[in-house]
């Protein structure tokens, strides 16, 4: 069976490229034939992606450090990713922090300018900076949400305030941005990670409740269950898609 090059000859600028599930779901894409722009505000990891994608699949990577919450940089990396390769296809928005844990009335407004600022003006500074080099080339746009602003998750506050702001400015700039066939979409994920990997062994019968409310028996793979939603959607396959979210969560939070 042939293997499928979707991406070939496609860039995609990836925030967040050093987290676990940023790094499976560029191996997807680079498997695919992309080419990698990588950026986080933190070299160590998004370095450690590079070696990664270029030792497993021979991949062309850059990476730039950048705070997403910062206009001027966000700029700049979008700048360097396209003089590096001279155009820009995929933007995937998948970078967030936020203080996990915390009660609504125990958060302070310093808790919430976290989310906010490295969820929902990152993934602002990176669409409106990448608009004109998508414009060029008919891109896509994903964008990264969660469940627990679906369900209104207890001690997520300020992630999932950040997380729906996503999912509605989305929705803005699909009807904006329809017109230049740039397709915007949003994908709520259900992965397995390696914190979760060590929660599990500390805590196995939480686990296995957690895990017994999945329909599907198991976490998504980065790469295989997460990173190949989002190529589908970085293709010409999908092209008629636009303004919508996908729970690729193994059948968590099905809706009517």
């Amino acid at each position: 069976m042939q293997h499928l090059r979707r991406m070939e000859g496609r860039v995609v600028l990836l925030t967040g490229g050093g987290g676990g599930i940023a790094r499976g779901v560029a191996r997807a894409f680079v498997d695919e034939g992309a080419k990698m722009i990588l950026t986080d505000i933190f070299s160590e990891g998004m370095e450690k992606t590079k070696e990664e994608l270029q030792r497993d699949f021979g991949a062309e990577v850059l990476t730039y450090q950048a705070d997403g919450s910062k206009e001027e940089e966000v700029k700049a990396a979008i700048e360097a990713g396209v003089a590096h390769f001279g155009k820009l296809d995929v933007l995937i928005n998948s970078a967030q922090t936020s203080a996990s844990g915390l009660t609504l009335v125990e958060h302070t407004q310093a808790d919430m300018d976290k989310a906010i600022y490295s969820g929902l003006y990152a993934t602002f500074f990176y669409m409106k900076h990448a608009f004109p080099y998508l414009k060029e080339t008919k891109g896509s746009v994903i964008n990264f949400a969660s469940g627990a602003g679906i369900s209104g998750k207890p001690g997520q506050s300020s992630y999932a305030a950040a997380k729906e702001g996503i999912r509605g400015m989305s929705r803005v700039a699909a009807n904006e941005w329809g017109i230049y066939d740039i397709n915007v979409n949003v994908v709520l994920p259900l992965v397995m990670t390696d914190k979760l990997a060590q929660w599990g062994k500390e805590n196995p019968e939480m686990f296995k409740k957690n895990l017994d409310q999945i329909p599907l028996g198991r976490y998504g793979d980065a790469q295989k269950d997460i990173g190949k939603v989002c190529v589908f959607l970085s293709s010409y396959d999908a092209k008629y898609i636009t303004g919508d979210t996908l729970f690729i969560q193994g059948g968590v939070g099905m809706k009517p």
